[in-house]
């Protein structure tokens, strides 16, 4: 998994500006949200707030509709003064801040080199204001607004969940596990787009989810999802981003905009899961087997009780906008970084791969499916490098990837406890057991 701090940042970069680059919105729609952006102070890749100022978002969007993702890395930035050497600067910036609060730090900071000839770094002024209590946040007090809470049509916003159900035996080892399932439902349409029970709550189930979603349904507009660890990771992100999928994870103890799949989660408890544990669940493919079914054969066919109509044919009032199968193959591939030797290898997951000769020494990007480390792909500077030659092999999956599943094996149906208790008895028949020692003490 890529720690990069380059592309954690234009991870952030685009996730700030993925609103602004609906398809749907005009130029008017756009420059109100680009505008309300650049007005708030956002939680960077770091943690620290940030601001924006509506130029940089508009040269962001400039830049992912012209280069995607790879257009959104940083640029080196020299600075060419400090708040230190010139501490009656930070005054003159908390005065401007309390003259217009709607001001950015980026703002300010033009107009500190503007009029002085100094350029103090946007983040320096950030904890200015944060120490002096002069944050946007604090000083606008204009509401929040949470957004429509249905989607104008279908595919344009899809909602990801995990419902936790039953215990089902565990193909692996002797004993079960607690099946979760995961689903994305259409918030337009209700449709539930794809679903798939597994017993590790990962991110690449939910990948994985997502990507069969998208082969059935198309590319949605946004992807709805709340801050579980399934949901967290930097690979689901960075599969958005490349697809041009805007990525929301809801505010935690903020339930708008989630009301329809609490309810979609009781219906599938109380009429799905109550049969299914009323006949019993052999295995966790049943389990699945049977849930697809259901969903097909009823819960998309059924007229939906908010809507008047089935969400089935709610949705194919919609258009589907179909992904790119070379760009959907990379979107979800997994990437680490590593350094090439100086004899042409590389190490990764205890394995060892050679590399084209010519990236010795080189940080590359390494890209690859969790489920197959013997195809990994090496990227250098934007620039594929061809396939890595496996060395040497001791893990051939990612720690880190669900477990293929495994075929249950029918019982063999030998008794072995019932063998013993049977040939202890035969051996002490005509004897004193010693149970009937403790019986004769009590009873005396």
């Amino acid at each position: 998994m890529t720690h990069d701090k380059a592309e954690a940042l234009a991870l952030w970069r685009y996730h700030l500006i993925a609103e602004a680059l609906g398809p749907r919105l005009g130029c008017r729609e756009r420059g109100i949200i680009v505008r309300r952006i650049a007005t708030d102070e956002h939680p960077g890749p770091d943690g620290a707030p940030r601001a924006v100022s509506r130029n940089t978002l508009d040269r962001w969007i400039r830049a992912y509709r012209q280069h995607g993702l790879a257009g959104l890395h940083d640029r080196r930035r020299s600075d060419q003064g400090s708040v230190r050497r010139h501490p009656h600067l930070a005054e003159e910036a908390a005065r401007l801040r309390q003259e217009q609060p709607a001001r950015s730090a980026a703002h300010i900071a033009d107009m500190l080199a503007v009029r002085h000839g100094v350029r103090i770094a946007e983040r320096t002024l950030r904890e200015q204001f944060a120490r002096r209590g002069l944050t946007r946040a604090e000083l606008l007090r204009d509401g929040r607004t949470f957004g429509r809470y249905e989607a104008a049509a279908p595919n344009e916003r899809w909602i990801g969940d995990v419902l936790v159900g039953p215990f089902v035996p565990f193909p692996r080892a002797p004993g079960s596990t607690r099946a979760r399932l995961f689903l994305i439902v259409d918030d337009h349409s209700r449709l539930l787009v794809h679903g798939r029970w597994v017993g590790n709550e990962t991110l690449r189930a939910g990948q994985e989810v997502l990507h069969a979603a998208i082969l059935r349904r198309g590319l949605p507009e946004q992807s709805y999802v709340d801050n579980g660890a399934a949901y967290a990771g930097a690979e689901l992100g960075r599969s958005c981003a490349m697809l041009g999928i805007r990525l929301i994870h809801s505010r935690p103890y903020a339930p708008q905009g989630r009301g329809k799949q609490e309810r979609l989660d009781r219906v599938i408890r109380e009429r799905f899961l109550l049969e299914a544990e009323q006949v019993g669940i052999a295995s966790l493919a049943e389990l699945d087997d049977r849930f697809t079914a259901w969903v097909e054969r009823h819960l998309n066919v059924r007229v939906h009780t908010g809507t008047g109509v089935s969400p089935l044919a709610r949705s194919s009032t919609g258009t589907i906008r179909p992904a790119d199968p070379g760009l959907l193959r990379t979107a979800f591939l997994w990437s680490a970084q590593r350094r090439v030797g100086r004899s042409g290898t590389v190490s990764f997951a205890g394995n060892e791969y050679q590399v084209d000769a010519s990236l010795r020494g080189r940080r590359i990007d390494l890209r690859y499916r969790p489920e197959d480390l013997t195809t990994i792909e090496a990227w250098f500077e934007g620039r594929s490098f061809g396939h890595l030659v496996p060395l040497v092999i001791g893990r051939h999956v990612h720690p880190m990837a669900p477990p293929p599943p495994r075929p249950v094996v029918e019982p063999v149906g030998i008794d072995y406890l019932g063998q013993v208790l049977a040939e202890h008895e035969a051996a002490t028949t005509g004897s004193i057991a010693f149970r009937d020692l403790r019986v004769r003490e009590d009873e005396s």
